[in-house]
C-alpha cells in the first residue's frame, strides 16, 4: 500500500478541523470511511483528496444537520444537496423569526402586561351547522392544508349552495407550531335551515356546534401572520386562568376578513376560546 497520498489521522484531524474522535465516529457510522486502515495496529489512514469531504461534513454538521442526513446528503449529486441547503436555511430564518418575537412578546409582556397589548372580551356565540375538514399537522403544512381545505369546501358549498351564516374559522385541538402536531379542522358555518351539502368527500363532514361562551381578541396585519399571533393566543389563555374560568373546547381562529396574505395589513382575525365557570365541587 503506497501511503504517500495519504494522511494518518492524526495530521487528517488537523486538516479537516475534525477531531479524531469525531472521525472515528463518522468512520462508524459510515459518513467518513478511512481509504486504508493497518490490519496490525488499526490505525486509519484517510486520502488526500478526503480532506474537502470531512470540511464539508464538519460545516453540514454545524448546522445541526443529523449524521443520518448528512451522510445521504454527501451520497446524492450537487443540486439535491444545493437544495437540502437552501431549504434548511429557510427553516433557520423561519426559527429565528419565531425566536425574535417569542422574545419581543416575553419584553412586551415585562413591560406593559398581555392586556395592553391585546384587549380579551367575552361573547356569545349561537349554536352553529359547520362544514368541517380535518387533518393532524404542524405549522409547515398549516398554510397548504387550509388553503386547499376552504377551496374544496367552498366548491361543495357552492353546489348546494349553501347559505353561509358567519365567517369561515379555524379550530385547533392542541399546540400547533414547528414542534408540535395536533389535530386542525377547517370550518365553515352555513344555515342549518337552507340547503345542505350533498356528495361529501370522504375527509369532510358537517357537524352541529352548540351555544357557548367565548373569550375572545382580535389582531390585525402583521399581527395575525404566525408566529406574531401566538402572542394572541397567551393572553387570552392567561385572561381564562386569572379570571376563574376553565377552557370549554378547542381555540377558534376566525377570519372577520382575510386577503390571503399572511403578513397583509388589511387582515383581521379574532381569536376565540370556548370557556365555562368551573364546575363546584
Amino acid at each position: 500500500m503506497d501511503r504517500r497520498n495519504m494522511l494518518p489521522i492524526g495530521q487528517f484531524s488537523q486538516a479537516s478541523g475534525l477531531s479524531v474522535t469525531a472521525l472515528r465516529h463518522y468512520d462508524a457510522a459510515g459518513v467518513l470511511v478511512p481509504a486504508f486502515v493497518d490490519p496490525v495496529s488499526g490505525y486509519r489512514y484517510f486520502r488526500r483528496d478526503q480532506v474537502r469531504t470531512a470540511q464539508s461534513i464538519r460545516a453540514l454538521r454545524q448546522l445541526d444537520i443529523p449524521v443520518e442526513e448528512v451522510r445521504r446528503l454527501l451520497g446524492g449529486d450537487e443540486q439535491e444537496l444545493a437544495t437540502a441547503l437552501g431549504a434548511h436555511l429557510r427553516a433557520a430564518e423561519r426559527r429565528l423569526e419565531w425566536q425574535r418575537s417569542v422574545v419581543h412578546g416575553l419584553l412586551t409582556r415585562l413591560t406593559e402586561g398581555a392586556e395592553m397589548t391585546h384587549r380579551v372580551t367575552v361573547r356569545q356565540s349561537t349554536p352553529e351547522r359547520i362544514l368541517v375538514r380535518g387533518a393532524t399537522l404542524d405549522n409547515s403544512g398549516l398554510d397548504t392544508f387550509l388553503r386547499t381545505a376552504y377551496q374544496q369546501m367552498y366548491d361543495v358549498a357552492g353546489r348546494g349552495p349553501l347559505t353561509f351564516t358567519g365567517p369561515a374559522f379555524v379550530r385547533f385541538h392542541g399546540v400547533c407550531d414547528d414542534d408540535n402536531e395536533t389535530l386542525v379542522e377547517a370550518c365553515l358555518p352555513f344555515w342549518e335551515k337552507g340547503a345542505q351539502p350533498t356528495d361529501l368527500p370522504d375527509d369532510m363532514t358537517v357537524r352541529d356546534l352548540p351555544e357557548t361562551t367565548l373569550a375572545c381578541t382580535e389582531v390585525n396585519g402583521p399581527s395575525a401572520a404566525f408566529p406574531q399571533i401566538l402572542g394572541a393566543y397567551d393572553a387570552v389563555a392567561d385572561w381564562i386562568t386569572r379570571h376563574g374560568f376553565t377552557f370549554a373546547g378547542p381555540a377558534r381562529m376566525v377570519y372577520r376578513r382575510w386577503t390571503g396574505t399572511p403578513d397583509h395589513p388589511d387582515n383581521h382575525l379574532e381569536i376565540a376560546w370556548p370557556i365555562e365557570e368551573p364546575a363546584e365541587h
